[in-house]
């Protein structure tokens, strides 16, 4: 593989796969349209290289449109390319990766070219759930190939490409020198469709990453060889439990957590780790970020948010699709309480809930800090869905905070009392070990055994090499509603 990513489309596919394993598909493919002086027109390709090769062995399909054909816009023969490459992609049950540049319609094919369009729509929808399909970026992807890009499991976008639906002069209000809505911030941290992003190098090394994580398709079962230590101590884990991704890392199989969506939603992570060998999708609440060296260098309430809950939940959707076991680091203390987040808080939490009672994938929980009331539920609790939940010895899960508890059930004594602040802590120590106390719920069955910190790795080892054969009868129905 080159060292260097070249700006072409060819160039891109080179520095993608492996050395010299790229078999072209379709190379004397060109437009048949002869309307608008289109027969003056060089189209090699018709702006699209499509075919097959390999990256670190497993067996992907890619196509690779070029800016220098025609803009790289999609019309009749351009699209049907693409779509072929989809079919083989299907019927061996291996990955496709798009390395989009595209000005969008061809114009001068209209309708031909719209035709074209519906059917890489169809054609990515039927695949939705049995090949994994990954977009890159690296130039404009502007009105319906944004559609097909956010229709991709993952979309990775390199700095300098444009992503949107409206260009940003075109979002009234707006101007591109203002706010540029095709940007890879905009897109990264505001809508959330950006997984990774990077210079041209950086996110295709990202993408080669995560196709060693991935299944090929919804039959194939990710696991590879594991040369870490089963039982190694997660030494300090405890002390940077609050950067969920930090811990994770810890954890995984030679300390590699490959995060998505890092830049959205901060408080929400989620990402793929190995753990003996075996993918496993994380999903886990943040309370800060830490650097480096371990220093916080942003913190979050520990709540539940609208961006949080529907990255997870799509996260979680697209791992049972795979088969990919998910595994929970929970520390939430309720949910996001201002007017804006309420808009969209309820739905959001919904789809989240749903999500994990839904898969059907082994699901394990790690309860690191608080887990309180209904946001405990939706982060994968026992009863709604968690195979196995482990707690750490000072993990908490209860209702709500027990001083706040007490305050509501002792409403009246604290009034009549004279010494207020004593009898709350007192009746708050009660509380807390009655009724949120982790021992308290592992008594009640909630928890299925109290751990070290640093034992956490060995357990969830344990637990997803028990739980490799799961099988569960769902009732038969067509689909859920909730989404």
């Amino acid at each position: 593989m080159s060292s260097t990513t070249n700006s072409s489309a060819s160039g891109r596919i080179q520095s993608l796969l492996d050395e010299n394993s790229f078999v072209e598909i379709g190379a004397a493919v060109t437009a048949r349209s002869t309307d608008f002086n289109m027969q003056d027109e060089s189209a090699a390709s018709d702006g699209v290289i499509t075919g097959y090769g390999v990256i670190d062995g497993n067996l992907v399909y890619v196509y690779s449109q070029d800016a220098a054909v025609l803009k790289g816009t999609i019309g009749e023969m351009h699209a049907r390319k693409i779509v072929r490459i989809y079919d083989m992609a299907m019927k061996m049950g291996a990955p496709v990766i798009g390395l989009i540049d595209c000005a969008g319609m061809r114009l001068q094919e209209a309708t031909d070219a719209l035709n074209g369009f519906g059917q890489i729509y169809a054609k990515k929808v039927m695949a939705s759930g049995v090949i994994p399909q990954i977009d890159v970026i690296f130039g404009t992807c502007g009105g319906g190939m944004a559609v097909a890009s956010a229709m991709s499991d993952f979309t990775f976008m390199a700095q300098g490409g444009k992503l949107f639906l409206n260009s940003p002069d075109a979002v009234k209000g707006n101007r591109a020198s203002v706010c540029d809505t095709s940007g890879v911030k905009f897109q990264s941290q505001e809508t959330g469709l950006v997984d990774g992003s990077g210079d041209e190098a950086s996110v295709i090394e990202k993408v080669r990453e995560l196709i060693c994580l991935l299944p090929g398709n919804n039959e194939d079962i990710a696991i590879d060889e594991c040369t870490d230590d089963l039982n190694r101590i997660c030494e300090g884990i405890e002390g940077v439990a609050d950067d969920s991704a930090y811990a994770l890392r810890l954890v995984a199989d030679d300390y590699r957590f490959f995060e998505v969506k890092a830049e959205y939603a901060k408080s929400m992570v989620t990402g793929f780790l190995k753990l003996n060998g075996l993918t496993v999708g994380a999903v886990a609440n943040r309370t800060a970020v830490r650097d480096e060296d371990g220093q916080a260098v942003e913190t979050f309430p520990g709540e539940l948010t609208p961006g949080g809950c529907e990255k997870a939940a799509d996260f979680v959707n697209f791992c049972d699709a795979f088969g990919i076991p998910v595994l929970t680091l929970t520390n939430v203390s309720g949910f996001a309480a201002d007017k804006c987040a309420e808009k969209r808080l309820a739905k959001a939490v919904a789809k989240l809930t749903y999500a994990f009672v839904n898969a059907s994938v082994p699901k394990v929980n790690v309860v690191t800090g608080e887990a309180m009331g209904s946001a405990y539920l939706t982060m994968n609790a026992k009863s709604t869905g968690a195979d196995l939940v482990y707690g750490w010895e000072n993990a908490k899960i209860g209702m709500m905070d027990a001083a706040l508890a007490v305050k509501i059930i002792y409403e009246e004594e604290i009034e009549k009392s004279s010494q207020k602040e004593a009898f709350i802590r007192e009746k708050a120590a009660l509380y807390q070990k009655k009724q949120s106390g982790i021992l308290s719920a592992a008594k009640r069955g909630y928890v299925d055994t109290v751990i070290a910190p640093a034992d956490t790795r060995k357990y969830v080892i344990g637990a997803f090499e028990m739980l490799y054969t799961k099988r569960e009868d769902r009732p038969a129905k067509k689909h859920g509603a909730i989404s």
